[in-house]
């Protein structure tokens, strides 16, 4: 073998490599949702999330809209809180409980 041929299979050996590699990293950014692109022709989606704010790293609050309406969402850990009962004000007297 002459020093060409080794060059051209070595040329042709990175070409390859090259390509898979751009087909891989082409494949990991558009290959999750290209096949349901092509799939189904582009409708209106129902469900859209307008906003998302962050409360703590257990919770997040996210408003939500479908079919027009809004929905503020409570996001957490799992569990189902109940809603705290409303607080009555109490009118602070004059006089100190002894």
């Amino acid at each position: 073998m002459h020093f060409a041929d080794v060059l051209r299979a070595v040329f042709a050996l990175t070409l390859t490599m090259g390509l898979i590699g751009l087909c891989a990293v082409a494949l990991r950014r558009f290959g999750p949702d290209l096949v349901e692109r092509l799939s189904r022709a582009p409708t209106e989606r129902r469900l859209k999330v307008v906003e998302s704010l962050v409360l703590d790293p257990a919770r997040r609050l996210v408003l939500v809209s479908c079919d027009g309406e809004e929905r503020l969402i409570l996001l957490g850990e799992g569990q189902v809180l109940p809603p705290a009962p409303p607080q009555k004000s109490r009118p602070k007297s004059a006089k100190a409980d002894a």
